[in-house]
């Protein structure tokens, strides 16, 4: 079984942690946090340190993910990492309960969880996260740094643009464009495309304001 790092030991981190030990691909070596005290434990898991640990452990390390929420923090890490160890391999994590269709591609570094169902022919970018039942159907795009929160649901054939979040139970039909960077408020419905770099609530979800890319939405 091949030994891996989690990087982040917060409460998404937790979930991550969660749907690795349940998929059971993967042994869990150690969590990189540079904000705990290394030697302190989570979840049965010592925190090592910060990412220059893997320079003193690369042997034992066979990859790792990243397992921070905030999608613009997320690439930071991600960016890093690989600026430090450009070979370093980043797994996906797919809860064994989650509904993964023929033809459907899941990008390195991407978590899906519990419930989630992803159509056929869909492509989920990398370093993305689906949430606890977030559903996406036939044929939809979901760029890189994506996040899915729990009980969100996509028509087929919709195009969701890198770094954009879908909020708690929101809806897009299908066929809907929505750009990079941009927040969708919980429980909307997106009935019509909408830009990039926005944020959009309401039923129908309408651009309230404009967003910068790496502004907190947490």
């Amino acid at each position: 079984m091949e030994k891996i790092i989690v990087f982040g030991a917060g409460g998404h981190a937790k979930a991550v942690i969660d749907v690795i030990e349940k998929a059971g691909l993967y042994e869990i070596t150690g969590i990189l946090d540079s904000y705990k005290t290394p030697g302190s434990v989570m979840y049965g898991y010592e925190i090592l340190g910060d990412e220059q640990v893997i320079a003193n452990r690369g042997e034992q390390i066979n990859g790792g993910i990243i397992a921070i929420g905030d999608n613009y923090i997320r690439s930071q890490v991600v960016s890093r990492m690989t600026s430090l160890y450009p070979d370093f391999s980043f797994i996906s994590a797919v809860h064994p309960s989650a509904s993964v269709a023929k033809g459907a591609i899941i990008g390195q570094g991407s978590v899906i969880m519990a419930g989630a169902v992803i159509g056929s022919d869909t492509i989920i970018g990398n370093h993305s996260i689906l949430y606890s039942k977030a559903s996406v159907d036939h044929d939809s795009t979901l760029g890189e740094f994506v996040t899915l929160a729990p009980n969100t649901a996509t028509g087929g054939d919709v195009h969701i643009g890198a770094y954009s979040v879908i909020s708690i139970g929101a809806n897009v039909i299908h066929s809907r464009v929505i750009g990079e960077h941009t927040v969708i408020g919980a429980g909307s419905t997106v009935i019509s495309d909408l830009p990039g770099y926005c944020v959009a609530y309401g039923t129908p979800a309408r651009m309230i304001r404009t967003r910068q890319a790496g502004e907190r939405y947490l």
